[in-house]
C-alpha cells in the first residue's frame, strides 16, 4: 500500500484538507534557505491543528545535532528527514538520541547514487532530483532500489498514479507538485491523493 506524504506545509488552511483526506505524512520543513521553511512555534501550531494519524515528518539539511533534537522534543514531528549531506554516524546519532524514524534523502543523478543510498543506516530513504527542484530524475534507476523509500521530485496529480504502479515505492512525496503560485492548493492535493488511492497502489 503505497503511503502518502504531502511535504512543505506552512498554513493552517492547509491542515482542512488533510485531515479531510488524511494522507500517511506531512512534512514541516526547517532548513532556512528553503522558501517553505517554517519556525518551531509554527509546527506546533500546524501539529495541533493535524488530524493525530497524520505523521509529522521534519525536514533538515546539514542542522546541528542539538536542534533537531530541540525541535524533535517539541513533540511536533514524529519522524526526521535529512536532506543534506549528513554521514551515518549523523544518521546514527540522530536515531540514538531521538528514538524517530529516520528518512535520509539522496539525489539521484546515476546508479552510483543508488548504490549510495541503499547503504545508508537510516530506517528509510528519499530519493529525490534535487533540494525541491520539482523536477524528476530517471526513475529506471529504481528497479536496483531493494530498501524501503519514498519516491520525490516531479510527481504530479496527472503522473503520480503511474509511477506508483510501476516502481511500487513504499511512499511518494510532493511538495511543489501540488501547489499554484508557490502555495499549496487544495483541488492539486485532493487530486494527488486520489491518484494514489485509485492507482491500485493504495
Amino acid at each position: 500500500m503505497c503511503k502518502i506524504k504531502i511535504c512543505g506545509i506552512m498554513r493552517e488552511e492547509t491542515c482542512g484538507v488533510l485531515n479531510e483526506l488524511l494522507p500517511n505524512y506531512a512534512g514541516f520543513i526547517f532548513a532556512p534557505k528553503s522558501r517553505r521553511c517554517i519556525t518551531r512555534e509554527t509546527a506546533m501550531k500546524l501539529r495541533e491543528k493535524l488530524d493525530k494519524r497524520i505523521q509529522t515528518v521534519g525536514v533538515f539539511l546539514n542542522e546541528d545535532i542539538d536542534t533537531v533534537c530541540d525541535i524533535a522534543r517539541t513533540g511536533a514531528i514524529n519522524a526526521i528527514q535529512l536532506h543534506g549531506s549528513e554521514k551515518n554516524d549523523y544518521v546514527q546519532r540522530v536515531k540514538e538520541l531521538t528514538g524517530l524514524t529516520v528518512i535520509k534523502a539522496f539525489t539521484v543523478r546515476s546508479g552510483v547514487d543508488i548504490i549510495s543510498a541503499t547503504e545508508s543506516a537510516a530506517d528509510m530513504l528519499l530519493l529525490d532530483n534535487g533540494c525541491g527542484t520539482g523536477e524528476s530524475f530517471d526513475w529506471d534507476y529504481l528497479e536496483d532500489v531493494d530498501r524501503l523509500y519514498f519516491l520525490a521530485g516531479g510527481l504530479t496529480p496527472e503522473n503520480v498514479a503511474g509511477a506508483a504502479r510501476k516502481y511500487s515505492p513504499y511512499g511518494v512525496d510532493v511538495s511543489s507538485g501540488v501547489e499554484t503560485d508557490g502555495a499549496k492548493d487544495n483541488n492539486k492535493i485532493r487530486r494527488f491523493i486520489e491518484a494514489v488511492r485509485t492507482s491500485g497502489t493504495f
